[in-house]
């Protein structure tokens, strides 16, 4: 089930007024992290929030309990009993990562998917964020890397629409598009 963004972003944005008021910000941040890789980890736990037969009152029970099972904070247990009781449990993921958004603006901070062929050195890491820094007008680059299998060598990055295309499959592409051209 695709997540709406309308639907979870003012839960987000509010739970995150929240947490800066609190200072909280960092391990509320961790805790959704943690409850949305549950999620995404059961799809029981998430489909049984997904329906819209189940009462509110067994959605924050079962919120509830997956909360204390996980020992997270008064502001998450709160958060998550609240989301499940207005049966919006099914977005927690999509808030989870709106949180994120929201937290990574205020820090001037910007996150980079990157797919390498192979795993990146500590330096190539380095330089690809100071790269990217300086490209995004000096925003921190936090780096999310993956290796892909698929690619022949390079790597591809990408921060929202932003893609930085140093992969071997790229060159060559580019190249076959010139030699095209003429």
């Amino acid at each position: 089930m695709k997540e709406s963004s309308a639907a979870a972003l003012p839960y987000a944005r509010a739970l995150h007024a929240l947490a800066r008021e609190r200072n909280q910000i960092d391990v509320v941040g961790r805790e959704l992290a943690t409850v949305a890789e549950l999620l995404e980890q059961d799809p029981e736990v998430s489909a049984f929030f997904a329906q819209p037969w189940v009462p509110a009152q067994a959605k924050q029970a079962i919120a509830l309990e997956v909360a204390a099972r996980l020992g997270v904070s008064e502001l998450t247990r709160d958060f998550l009993g609240l989301v499940a009781r207005r049966g919006r449990a099914n977005h927690l993921r999509k808030m989870a990562e709106i949180f994120r958004d929201v937290v990574d603006a205020d820090l001037g901070r910007a996150r980079a998917k990157v797919r390498a062929a192979v795993a990146l050195t500590e330096a190539d890491r380095e330089a690809l964020r100071q790269r990217l820094g300086r490209a995004l007008h000096g925003k921190q680059v936090v780096l999310e890397e993956t290796v892909d299998d698929g690619l022949l060598g390079g790597f591809v990055a990408e921060v929202g629409t932003y893609i930085v295309d140093g992969s071997l499959d790229g060159q060559l592409a580019r190249l076959r598009a010139r030699l095209a051209r003429g």
